[in-house]
């Protein structure tokens, strides 16, 4: 236990004693109340204990109570008001074997029971001291601080996707289909008319955690047709040399196949259409469209990478 009221002369190098009052935030007009206050709150503040990573607290909490050592004394305090010198001078040093528990170094440097009885006048009077407020917060704290506990774990929920196949004739007419749930609960829905491939349907907040529940529609066929509403969709997958020159390519439809006459300098992206190859409903007839995707082939001999190499050269000149 360190015994605060064991004096050790010493010399105060890093201030001067003109700096007490900005080290504790006081005014020269200063009373003892207006003194203890602006101590308990600095103090708290830099208590070693409490800025465990702070290497510069220690020091300027040795300043901290120098600056109230000295300023609680009315003749010393006195003094430095009315002179403006800047000498150094002598103070105790209370720390010179390490810091009490902040608790009990309050204790000794206020006294228990003044400090209580100042605490109770103050209520008396009907005045609300905010600094009184946070220092009797304060106390019911536990220091060194620990962490709080931890919360208990939250499991988390996330949305749900179910793939939903439909055949050609189910999305354009609409289906009805069940789906099973996490609960094993199993609902009927109603998919609507004209759906298409990659169609998104949620049933909202009916999955664990309030989460939805996503289906996603799955419209294509065998050949890779896809469909959306009455348009077909198809892909056609060209190697350069059959992009860039043009080609006849055999293509599937709803109703076979069919030949397709691609034109020259075709790009990926390029859209051509199959007039009247789509889906039929009532006397509405869609279209079929062919995206031209331009690949590369990746067993590719020397001869024809000495072919690109050239072109390449030749596009640069």
């Amino acid at each position: 236990m360190v015994i605060l009221g064991m004096m050790i002369r010493g010399t105060m190098t890093t201030s001067s004693k003109s700096d007490y009052f900005s080290i504790l935030g006081l005014s020269k007009d200063f009373d003892d109340s207006d003194l203890k206050k602006a101590f308990r709150r600095e103090a708290r503040k830099w208590h070693p204990d409490l800025n465990k990573n702070d290497i510069n607290a220690e020091e300027r909490f040795k300043l901290i109570n120098e600056a109230y050592e000295f300023l609680r004394d009315p003749i010393k305090r006195s003094k430095l008001i009315n002179d403006s010198s800047n000498h150094d001078f002598h103070s105790a040093n209370n720390f010179s074997t390490g810091f009490p528990d902040f608790e009990e170094y309050l204790n000794t440097i206020f006294g228990f029971e003044n400090y209580e009885n100042d605490r109770n006048r103050n209520r008396n009077e009907n005045e609300f001291d905010l600094d009184d407020y946070e220092e009797e917060e304060y106390h019911t704290y536990e220091y060194p601080a620990t962490s709080p506990p931890e919360p208990p774990p939250v499991k988390s929920y996330q949305d749900i996707e179910t793939i939903i196949e439909l055949t050609p004739e189910e999305a354009i007419s609409g289906a009805s289909v069940l789906i099973e749930l996490e609960d094993k609960t199993v609902v009927e829905v109603d998919t609507p008319p004209f759906a298409g491939d990659g169609w998104r349907l949620r049933l909202e907040n009916i999955a664990k955690g309030g989460k939805d529940h996503y289906l996603q529609l799955k419209v294509q066929t065998e050949d890779g047709l896809r469909i959306d509403g009455l348009r077909v969709l198809y892909k056609l997958e060209l190697f350069p040399p059959d992009a860039l020159l043009g080609c006849a390519v055999d293509v599937p439809t709803l109703d076979g196949n069919v030949t397709l006459q691609v034109p020259p300098k075709s790009s990926t992206g390029r859209m051509l259409r199959l007039k009247g190859r789509g889906l039929t409903f009532a006397d509405d007839v869609g279209d079929q469209y062919v995206e031209i995707v331009v690949v590369i082939p990746a067993d590719m001999n020397d001869e024809e990478i000495a072919l690109y190499t050239r072109l390449q050269e030749l596009s640069l000149t």
